[in-house]
Parts: structure tokens; sequence; C-alpha cells
């Protein structure tokens, strides 16, 4: 099916749609942490990350622990662990090659998101790779990041999804599992069941 559409190509033509920003709506992006975010960044146990890939492509990547699994290091910059993943490392790569990133934090039953935009880098030392040991377990590496802006992120969105909405939740019967979408994808001969005992290991035994 060809999908045929005129894109909106300039911001002149954006600002015929859409009205301009209240003055304390566009200046609300503040440089440096204060009080309320770092509380905020303190409380949360996920947020997703931002990155640019090859070809200009966009990559968001989730990213949990337990509350305050990112640490405030100072007003300027903040730092997380990377836990054993699936070894892609779609975004670390992303930020060896354009270090910009872009946060949205999530407090679970808040509609409120708090976004952090800022400088990346990646390191493995030891001074800091200690602040993140867990259960025993180190991380991969950390990633500092220098804050350039960070703000409130009103709750519009979480409130037209009802994300935290008990009633709204899926239960298992109602979505495939992981195995079972992996084995249509890939065409795999291997029962869904199989792969499911597989990565439920993997995820037991590989979380930290």
């Amino acid at each position: 099916m060809t999908i045929s559409y005129s894109p909106i190509t300039s911001v002149a033509a954006l600002r015929q749609i859409y009205d301009e920003p209240a003055t304390a709506i566009r200046d609300k992006a503040l440089p440096t942490l204060d009080k309320h975010s770092k509380h905020f960044i303190s409380l949360s146990p996920f947020c997703c990350i931002s990155t640019q890939g090859q070809e200009g492509l966009g990559d968001v990547s989730p990213r949990g622990g337990e509350p305050g699994f990112v640490h405030v290091l100072d007003e300027t910059h903040i730092a997380f662990p990377d836990r054993p993943g699936n070894n892609r490392l779609d975004t670390l790569v992303n930020l060896i090659n354009t270090p910009g990133i872009g946060m949205l934090f999530f407090l679970p039953g808040i509609d409120e998101m708090l976004r952090l935009n800022g400088i990346a880098s990646i390191t493995v030392d030891e001074h800091l790779m200690q602040h993140f040991v867990y259960e025993g377990k180190r991380p991969r590496a950390v990633i500092v990041v220098e804050v350039k802006e960070v703000y409130m992120h009103c709750s519009k969105a979480l409130r037209r999804s009802a994300l935290w909405n008990p009633e709204k939740q899926l239960t298992k019967k109602n979505f495939p599992s992981l195995g079972q979408i992996a084995r249509d994808q890939y065409k795999l001969l291997v029962p869904a069941t199989l792969i499911d005992l597989a990565l439920a290991q993997d995820a037991k035994k590989n979380l930290y």
C-alpha cells in the first residue's frame, strides 16, 4: 500500500497550526537540577532514554532499577549503571557517536514526568562503578550525563493513556508471550514455552 501525504517542513507552517507557548512554558527548562528534580530522580525506578542512531534515526531504550538507581552527583551531573542486556549496545554506540541524550523519568502512580536533556559519556572508572554495585554485582559501565535542560512534563499523556489505572492493565492471556512473538517473527521451530523458559531463566540469572 502506498501512503500519500504532504509533510509539514517548516517551523512557520507549524506555527500556523499551533499557538505560541505561554512565556512560563517556553522558559520552564532549568539549566541545573533543583530540589524538586533531584527528589523526582531519587524516587524514580524507571526512565526512557533517547539517543540518535545511524543516519539520524532516533532510538529509545528503557532503563529500570531500584528507586533512585539514577544518582544525582551534583547540580549539573547525574549517573546511572548499564546492567546486563542483549549486548546490541544500541544506546552506548549511539552515545559514542553522538553524545546528546534525552531522558524521561516516571514515578509509578504519578501522572507528571520529568524530562532531562544533556551530554552523555561512558566510563568504567572504579570510583563511579563502586557506587552502583547492587546485590554484590557490578554494572558493565556507568553513563554520566552533564545536565543542560531539566523540567517537569505535564500529566496529559499519562492521563490520556490511563497507564497507572489497574482496570486498564492487560493480563497475560490478553497478549502473546515474548517466546511466542519470537517464534513467529523468526520462524523458529522451538516451542514458545521453551523460549519463554529460557528468557525467564536469563532474566533471573542476569538481572544484575
